[in-house]
């Protein structure tokens, strides 16, 4: 396992669990505890995680930075493009609708959907600028881009126009990205505008399926746009903490594992 990888499963564990410790990370990754405290060096200065005697505990502070697409793309690429692949068990029936969220993750399954033989007999909306342009370069004519303002951190369009038109429209199923998703706080984002978006994407669909790789797990952000009750599937990666994932399935959520 490589370190980024190591340290990836680190921060979620220690972000779900709350406090990890040396001697425990050191046998389950089968590492030195020195490799184990350089790992947390790394994390703690990236703001992950805080170092404390013994181990490590998570930060308490709700996140507000937000990184770029690009950074965002680069972070968990192979946890992303597995998730992508499991989402494609659950496209609509041929002449069915979908709403895909903003996101990378969303964007790694909007080129898969585009070289799916079923891609121009569903209808597709969404609120990514480069999503949409992706699908009609690759000649989907049924993608409809929401109207409104588009955030340049995040190219996703938001705003009042986006809001009346999906309260218009219906889907079968809505893929929905996150900044963070918790037991208590359910999923959250930094920006209220890309949160109102999300959240009537989730309103007008019949199934809510989450993109969620693990690094997500257990953070939280300022505005949460979706409870637990509101998610029908989510979709995360091998570094899922186990205790999350079976606390997810409790509350009656399909979580699937992508390999």
């Amino acid at each position: 396992m490589y370190a980024e990888e190591r340290r990836r499963q680190i921060a979620s564990l220690t972000a779900v669990e709350g406090r990890v410790n040396v001697t425990d990370l050191s046998k389950r990754f089968e590492v030195t505890a020195e490799t184990i405290r350089r790992d947390l060096a790394v994390l703690d200065s990236e703001g992950t995680v805080h170092r404390v005697h013994g181990g490590a505990v998570a930060s308490q502070n709700f996140q507000t930075t937000e990184l770029t697409v690009d950074a965002r793309s680069k972070s968990a690429s192979g946890a992303k493009s597995a998730i992508a692949r499991t989402a494609m068990n659950y496209l609509p029936d041929a002449q069915g609708g979908m709403f895909l969220d903003a996101g990378t993750t969303l964007a790694a399954l909007a080129e898969l959907i585009s070289k799916h033989p079923l891609a121009h007999n569903w209808s597709i909306v969404t609120n990514c600028l480069p999503i949409a342009m992706q699908m009609a370069a690759a000649g989907i004519e049924e993608v409809q881009l929401l109207g409104g303002s588009v955030r340049s951190i995040t190219q996703a369009v938001v705003g009042d126009t986006a809001l009346r038109t999906l309260a218009l429209l219906r889907a079968d199923v809505a893929f929905i990205g996150t900044n963070a998703l918790t037991l208590d706080h359910g999923l959250s984002t930094a920006d209220s505008q890309e949160a109102a978006v999300k959240r009537a994407m989730i309103i007008n669909a019949r199934k809510v399926v989450v993109l969620c790789d693990a690094t997500k797990m257990g953070c939280d952000y300022m505005v949460s746009f979706a409870g637990l009750d509101d998610i029908d599937v989510v979709i995360t990666d091998s570094a899922a903490p186990q205790s999350f994932v079976e606390a997810l399935r409790e509350r009656e959520i399909e979580v699937v594992i992508a390999n």
